[in-house]
């Protein structure tokens, strides 16, 4: 079951099961809160491919739950913790980072963080009290 911690402001936050269909129930969750927002189509599409990469990584590697957090500039840039862009986050028990790898062109996996590297102006791992959040910061148009 979902579990939606807070969707409202400038951020939207949610817990899912490692189970079949996470990944799904991810996408749409980012999909809807970014055009609630009214952000740009194309930011919102990549937000919504990285995260559907970093849920997918999380949902291989660990049993649950995965966390996904929004935060959205504050439009006056007054907030204390005010940000460029889209900062979106993704969280999971696992302490160990995860790792880049080279995958050959018949591979069918490994490219999730190459992704985000190429599409993120910023990314980045941390660790947590349980586990570890992998982090990216999408620029937003204007």
């Amino acid at each position: 079951m979902i579990g939606v911690t807070d969707t409202e402001g400038d951020r939207a936050e949610w817990s899912f099961p490692a189970v079949p269909g996470a990944v799904r129930t991810a996408r749409h969750a980012v999909h809807d809160a970014l055009r609630c927002w009214g952000l740009d189509t194309a930011v919102g599409d990549e937000a919504v491919l990285l995260v559907s990469e970093l849920v997918t990584n999380s949902l291989r590697y660990t049993d649950g739950p995965i966390g996904v957090r929004l935060m959205r500039p504050h439009p006056d840039g007054a907030h204390p913790c005010a940000h460029p862009g889209l900062l979106v986050e993704v969280s999971d028990p696992l302490p160990d980072p995860p790792t880049e790898r080279a995958p050959g062109p018949e591979d069918e996996s490994g490219r999730g963080l190459q992704l985000v590297a190429c599409a993120a102006r910023r990314w980045g791992t941390r660790r947590g009290k349980s586990g570890k959040t992998v982090w990216f910061e999408l620029a937003l148009p204007g």
